[in-house]
């Protein structure tokens, strides 16, 4: 299976071939469209490599994508990731400046990090994730193997002896202000 990146430079080698033939962006769209399908560039995308070949010469143009300056985004990796948890971890109530100054990235970067990659939210002036956490995930699973396990080795005597109910789950914290023990 190819990747993305090679499909894209074999419909600039179509484009190419077919631009030296003399044929339309348009014509050119079409016959791609039949070929490739759903996964076939835009016509705009046609029209703008239809228009750079045609005016460079064959044998010196690029296919691939050339080198852009600017710093390449890295403050997403984890690393960084990792400093940031740790960071939320030891205090629920850290703002995302002092996170940034202390890592040393941009705040935008540490609002992408807390809320896409590691799903915290903010409720309350305190990052609360989103989802279960691995841990608590694992912890699940091992109960629930663990009660498995006790059925298997015990029968219909084991269900018999169970209370069910509705699970809740209370954390206890102190609100340190007004806005906090709306929560």
């Amino acid at each position: 299976m190819a990747t993305s990146n090679d499909l894209l430079i074999k419909q600039r080698s179509v484009i190419e071939f077919l631009a030296a033939e003399g044929c339309s962006a348009a014509n050119i769209h079409a016959r791609m469209k039949t070929l490739y399908g759903e996964m076939c560039i835009s016509d705009s995308a046609v029209c703008k490599w239809v228009r750079i070949f045609k005016g460079e010469d064959p044998i010196e143009t690029i296919l691939r994508d050339r080198k852009r300056s600017g710093r390449p985004l890295s403050a997403s990796d984890t690393a960084h990731r990792e400093k940031v948890d740790c960071m939320i971890r030891a205090n629920r109530r850290v703002k995302q400046k002092e996170i940034a100054d202390q890592v040393g990235i941009s705040k935008e970067r540490v609002h992408h990090i807390v809320t896409t990659l590691l799903g915290y939210r903010k409720v309350s002036a305190r990052w609360v994730q989103r989802q279960l956490t691995v841990e608590m995930k694992a912890q699940r699973q091992d109960m629930c193997t663990q009660l498995l396990e006790r059925y298997n080795a015990e029968g219909e005597a084991f269900l018999q002896r169970i209370l069910t109910g509705d699970e809740s789950w209370v954390h206890d914290y102190d609100p340190e202000c007004k806005a906090q023990s709306m929560e």
